[in-house]
């Protein structure tokens, strides 16, 4: 009779493989990552971590989903908000706070990498970048029709920018270690305000 696998304990042994592994992946990158070196973070055997994930690709697809699973979370709460502008100055305000996090910058940066060149990874990166988009673009449709921003925008084009943005910090705090996110918060909080709000006349 086959042993029943306790959930709670199960999951987070899945949680303590994925943290073994976004260190890992971020401190050496994905391809000179072995499977040991995760086994050793996570201080398990290899035929324990194979019995979770049968390959690195597979671990990076927990991580994408993972991450996908937290952002709609996070849409749907701030989705329930009254003021919806100030929701979505929460999410570029969170993705910034994402982007001091030299660990999720290195990370974001190696799956955006291993999506362009491993159609396994791009099929995964891309169903989560629709569903932000999507997600987002959603957001901005009930904000405008309250009025809380400027509902003559092209808001398909607007949720692309916002994301590009989120991307660059990302992105800018991976490539320059002299980038500090915190730092261009007030900026970047400008810069959404006078794009999204309505504009007032003369």
């Amino acid at each position: 009779m086959a042993r029943k696998l306790d959930p709670d304990k199960y999951e987070a042994k899945l949680q303590q493989i994925l943290e073994a592994a976004i260190i890992c992946f971020a401190r050496h990158g994905f391809h000179q990552t072995s499977t040991a070196q995760i086994c050793a973070e996570a201080g398990m055997s290899s035929g324990n971590l194979f019995h979770y994930f049968d390959s690195k690709d597979a671990i990076i697809e927990a991580i994408v989903e993972e991450d996908r699973r937290e952002t709609a979370e996070l849409f749907a709460r701030i989705a329930d908000a009254e003021d919806l502008f100030a929701g979505l100055l929460e999410l570029v305000e969170t993705s910034l706070a994402l982007a001091m996090d030299p660990i999720y910058a290195r990370i974001g940066m190696e799956i955006a990498a291993e999506a362009m060149r491993n159609p396994r990874i791009a099929r995964v990166f891309a169903r989560s970048e629709s569903e932000l988009k999507a997600n987002l673009v959603a957001l901005l449709h009930k904000a405008a029709e309250r009025r809380q921003i400027d509902s003559q925008l092209d808001l398909e084009q607007a949720a692309t920018w916002i994301i590009a943005l989120a991307d660059g910090a990302v992105g800018r705090a991976a490539l320059d270690p002299s980038f500090k996110a915190v730092d261009h918060g007030p900026i970047l909080r400008t810069l959404v305000t006078r794009f999204l709000r309505p504009h007032q006349p003369e």
